[in-house]
């Protein structure tokens, strides 16, 4: 069957068995990097000490949540090493080969978002760099709340995502291949740097973290959910569409070794160093600080913050990269593949990321839309749900791959026009739940599991609609 232009261009097509270079050490990777962001940090150092549970409970919690991150995505990724598509191409077997549209570009919107807060984050990091050698705080003259040291900053930072992304998902995989150890070098020199100043009273400050002080609503076992339902949610987006990074992988054999070693391995190795960083500053500043960005400066080293700096710089851009960029780009160009390739798409992304970046200190962190984004994050949980048990359920873990960019109405995947109604409303049904989870009060005592159980319902309304 005859590939469609309005379906099909080469970034879209499957990936040939020569390109398939990935193995599991990238794979180890794009989730170190998915860890190691500045908001990555932070989460991990509070949720020893938000919820009052004992430190070893916590790090149970880390370890359960890590091995079912690592379920969901053998599960979504798995399809795509087997034929080499990306997330987009993976969503038409189950929502049309036009119906796939929708949810693509949910992800891709909520991806550009975000890819234009990292970046302004990314450059906090490069304007801590250049404070900290030229002495300077950037002066007292403000353009959309940022000095001429934090513009200087932003655009590098911007300019140097597009010179990554228009040289190829190649230098991407070399890039995430550096940052992902780089970075662990780095953060432990730093715990160890606080570890330093603090003595002896560091191993005192860890005893009392993990002794799990005060209470949390709901008991204990609704603590360890909540932490549980937390990093879940923190890897939803990617779970998603893991299937942009696996289709390069060479076998499932190498996708699930990456996956075993980067989601269980990377989620308890970077939650250590945050807690023992995090009992550091307790022992040496008398508070506990979670924000790394301010421990460096409250340290006051220079040698430490041109350390600090490129960490935060290289875990942020790193993070960006893999759930904010390649996204967006297979997103955009499954819309019009014959005007949109993934350089195109990835074009896009960084021109609204900018200027999502650059009105952040001045106009969205002020009025706020972040109800907005979980919405959009809310509504692809079913989705999920919906792709996963239609190809492994319905399907029996089979497709047509030239089924895939055909529109023609014979073809396995056109449905109704290019729509598969049922799925549309198996996501319209469970999308009410989570959206819900979102705005309604109630409900909002849910937490992150509530994205599990709007991806459950999915399935099973999607399984009962199907069956005949």
């Amino acid at each position: 069957m005859a590939n469609s232009r309005k379906l099909y261009n080469k970034d879209l097509a499957p990936t040939p068995s020569k390109d398939k270079k990935w193995g599991w050490f990238e794979i180890f990777n794009v989730w170190a990097n998915d860890v190691q962001s500045l908001f990555g940090y932070t989460l991990a150092a509070s949720l020893f000490l938000t919820y009052g549970l004992n430190g070893w409970v916590v790090f149970l919690a880390l370890i359960l949540a890590g091995f079912f991150i690592m379920w969901l995505v053998n599960l979504s990724g798995s399809p795509s090493v087997k034929y080499g598509i990306p997330y987009p191409v993976f969503a038409r077997v189950s929502m049309g080969v036009y119906g796939a549209n929708f949810p693509a570009m949910v992800r891709g919107i909520v991806a550009m978002f975000w890819y234009g807060a990292q970046t302004y984050f990314a450059s906090t990091a490069v304007a801590l760099l250049l404070k900290g050698i030229t002495g300077s705080d950037g002066g007292s003259g403000t353009f959309l709340g940022m000095n001429g040291i934090d513009w200087v900053s932003f655009i590098f930072v911007a300019g140097f995502q597009v010179y990554l992304f228009w040289n190829g998902i190649d230098l991407i995989r070399r890039f995430l291949n550096f940052a992902g150890p780089a970075v662990y070098v780095i953060m432990i020199l730093l715990m160890i740097m606080i570890w330093a100043k603090a003595g002896g009273g560091l191993l005192s400050e860890v005893g009392n973290i993990f002794k799990g002080v005060g209470t949390y609503s709901g008991g204990p076992i609704a603590a360890f959910l909540a932490v549980f339902g937390t990093m879940v949610a923190y890897f939803a987006a990617v779970v998603i569409n893991f299937g942009d990074f696996s289709r390069f992988v060479k076998n499932e054999k190498e996708m699930k070794k990456g996956n075993l070693w980067g989601l269980p391995g990377n989620i308890v190795l970077f939650s250590f160093i945050a807690l023992m960083t995090t009992a550091g500053t307790v022992a040496v500043f008398g508070e506990t600080l979670t924000n790394p960005t301010e421990i460096v400066e409250r340290v006051g080293n220079l040698g430490l913050t041109v350390i600090a700096a490129f960490a935060f710089f290289a875990a942020t851009i790193g993070i960006n990269l893999v759930a904010n960029f390649v996204p967006p780009a297979y997103d955009l160009s499954n819309l019009v593949p014959s005007k949109i390739d993934f350089r195109t798409g990835g074009l896009i992304t960084a021109i609204v990321g900018f200027i999502i970046g650059a009105f952040w200190v001045s106009v969205i962190s002020n009025i706020g839309m972040f109800p907005f984004v979980n919405t959009l994050g809310a509504v692809l949980a079913p989705v999920y749900g919906i792709m996963i048990a239609d190809f492994y359920i319905i399907k029996n873990a089979k497709l047509s791959p030239s089924d895939l960019y055909s529109d023609k109405s014979r073809g396995k995947y056109y449905y109704n026009d290019g729509w598969n109604t049922k799925a549309f409303i198996a996501w319209i049904i469970a999308g009410v739940f989570s959206v819900m989870t979102v705005w309604h009060p109630a409900l909002q005592s849910l937490g992150g599991y509530a994205w599990i159980i709007g991806a459950a319902l999915g399935a099973i309304i999607h399984l009962a609609s199907s069956k005949k």
